[in-house]
């Protein structure tokens, strides 16, 4: 994957003139130079809360938040996710790691059929941009949507406020976007993908995260053709994909690579499959998916990678 230059990262129109240098370190700290995410999802704590980080076929270490920081500091990724409170608790130990704020979060203890979901924003972007101010490397913040909710409107009006402050304080912005709610019958339905990743478009976002669309019935397309629908909706917003559960690592390089090359993905953006590992095979997987994210290697060669039969560096 070749490099790209300061002159040819896009910069919104949103973006201050005085912070449109800072938009640009950021955008290119964060894709690596390429253009592309890595993004390390480490915002399961309160989403998923502790059955993602201990219990059977999860590494013992993954139960030690520090684990995750590990990672990020040995292994190779774009940027790390997570709440405020839980990268300000580690953030000085690891000042080399690219931070991205994750801004609102909900656990999944209450149900779609008890209420439909709505995740409130839990803190300003004044205490981002303080603990910026302090040293801590921000370079983003994300937020989660869900389409379809009874509570959609209240995230999107939320979302677009704290997109318009991120740019015009050089943030870059990735949202989170799952259709979800009694009104959705199918989460993964193409056409909802497609349509989550063109309101990412028009909230302004820089990179949008869905699910990998699921065609059923009469759709005959292949994963990997409807999600090319979703990151052409998406436009300028860079479209990557959640990681999902883990699986081996041959079958989650092999979904990577064809969706970046069949379904013209903008990167990745993976939590469970890279941190229920040991640190070891962990780093050695960022390090294979970021030789194709970001070093569009085959899948074959990031399998290499994977196994410690070649190294990856960028």
């Amino acid at each position: 994957m070749p490099k790209i230059t300061r002159d040819q990262v896009r910069v919104p129109a949103d973006v201050m003139p005085e912070m449109r240098d800072t938009y640009i370190d950021n955008y290119l700290k964060a894709t690596r130079e390429t253009g592309r995410l890595m993004l390390f999802a480490c915002d399961q704590k309160i989403e998923h809360m502790n059955k993602d980080f201990y219990g059977e076929g999860i590494d013992i270490a993954d139960a030690e938040p520090q684990h995750l920081f590990e990672i990020g500091k040995q292994g190779t990724i774009g940027v790390l996710a997570g709440q405020r409170g839980l990268i300000a608790q580690y953030a000085n130990d690891y000042p080399e790691i690219n931070y991205l704020i994750k801004m609102n979060s909900k656990t999944n203890l209450v149900k779609t059929s008890q209420e439909d979901p709505y995740s409130p924003q839990l803190y300003d972007l004044d205490t981002v941009l303080a603990m910026r101010e302090a040293g801590v490397n921000i370079v983003g913040l994300g937020y989660t949507i869900y389409l379809g909710s009874e509570y959609e409107a209240t995230m999107m009006a939320e979302a677009g406020e704290l997109i318009a402050q991120a740019h015009a304080n050089g943030l870059l912005v990735v949202l989170w976007i799952y259709p979800r709610g009694k009104a959705v019958t199918a989460e993964k339905d193409p056409d909802l993908i497609a349509g989550a990743a063109g309101v990412a478009l028009c909230l302004g976002a820089d990179f949008v995260k869905v699910n990998p669309p699921k065609p059923e019935g009469d759709d005959t397309r292949t994963p990997f053709e409807a999600l090319k629908v979703a990151s052409m909706a998406a436009g300028r917003t860079g479209l990557v994909c959640a990681g999902g559960s883990t699986v081996d690592a041959e079958t989650f390089l092999t979904q990577l690579y064809n969706q970046i090359h069949t379904g013209g993905a903008c990167g990745n953006a993976t939590g469970r499959n890279i941190h229920q590992r040991s640190l070891d095979e962990a780093v050695r997987l960022t390090k294979a998916i970021s030789a194709i994210t970001l070093g569009d290697a085959s899948v074959a060669e990031a399998l290499e990678v994977f196994e410690g039969k070649k190294d990856f560096s960028l």
